[in-house]
């Protein structure tokens, strides 16, 4: 059974709108929600009015009591993956055992040089972001860690008290063909990937197959996700995205209730276990409760 999710965006927003959004997509019965990982507006313009993940992913947790509260991504530049792994393991104690996190090697330059951050060579975060996964996939699920790498050390690490959940969900975002999807073969739970088409989609899940089949794991281990966009028309989608228009339009689901049904069936056929749909501020109500109907939620 497909998974109908919505991801929140923490830009221009108040911590109050998020959580009274929060409580009508619970409402009206998604099974998940997630927030980002953005110090600045993702959109490209520089802007700075952004709320924190780590803090909105607690806030989320404790504003809930039936959906998953996942992370879509956090970037592993920004913390330490054990700093990660206590504050994700605390979140599922408040969400009493509803917590997922995920994991991307970032991408945003203009944070990393405003906050002071290191920004590599995408080479190297995406070395950080396999490294990260290691330590963050081990703390959750052993009894204590030990890890050398060249970006993060572990050293009989002990992670107490232990998740609620016994093996609590790790994803891995993003795209990239010859490294991300090998790392999520190896040390995730989920994958996921934002505004894509569902040829694009199916051509990569067929790469993450061929990637699970060369290290002996079974591709149906790794649940597949979507994040898409949502307009009414092609005069909302403009509206919403503005510059990233032509990025993000494979992956926005335009129209009535008939032709989202359809464009999202074919992301189904193509392998996605889990859509989401990605909001960012202002939460449009009318447009969040048109979508859940066409997606048939609740």
């Amino acid at each position: 059974m497909t998974v109908f999710g919505v991801h929140t965006g923490l830009q221009h927003t108040t911590v109050d709108e998020l959580v009274d959004l929060w409580h009508r997509i619970e409402s009206l019965g998604f099974d998940w929600i997630s927030i980002w990982d953005h110090f600045y507006a993702a959109d490209m313009t520089g802007n700075p009015h952004c709320l924190e993940a780590v803090t909105a992913h607690a806030a989320l947790a404790c504003s809930t009591s039936r959906v998953r509260v996942g992370s879509l991504v956090y970037c592993v530049g920004y913390r330490h993956p054990a700093v990660l792994a206590k504050a994700v393991t605390t979140i599922d104690h408040l969400s009493n055992g509803r917590a997922d996190i995920g994991l991307g090697a970032g991408w945003s330059e203009v944070e990393y040089k405003a906050f002071g951050i290191p920004f590599p060579s995408a080479r190297v975060r995406l070395d950080m972001l396999e490294e990260a996964a290691a330590c963050v996939r081990g703390l959750l699920r052993d009894e204590r860690t030990t890890f050398a790498g060249e970006h993060f050390q572990l050293t009989d690490a002990q992670n107490s008290p232990r998740p609620v959940q016994d093996a609590l969900p790790v994803w891995i975002g993003g795209g990239g063909e010859k490294r991300t999807l090998r790392i999520v073969a190896r040390y995730a739970d989920g994958w996921n990937v934002p505004f894509i088409s569902p040829e694009q989609f199916a051509a990569k899940r067929a790469v993450l197959a061929r990637w699970c089949e060369s290290i002996g794991r079974d591709p149906s281990e790794i649940r597949c996700a979507v994040n898409l966009g949502y307009a009414k028309d092609d005069d909302d989608l403009t509206e919403q995205f503005a510059n990233l228009r032509m990025v993000v339009a494979p992956g926005v689901l335009v129209g009535g209730p008939a032709q989202v049904a359809e464009r999202v069936q074919q992301y189904v056929e193509a392998g996605a276990d889990q859509v989401n749909l990605a909001l960012r501020a202002p939460w449009d109500a009318e447009r969040l409760e048109q979508a859940a109907a066409a997606l048939g939620v609740g």
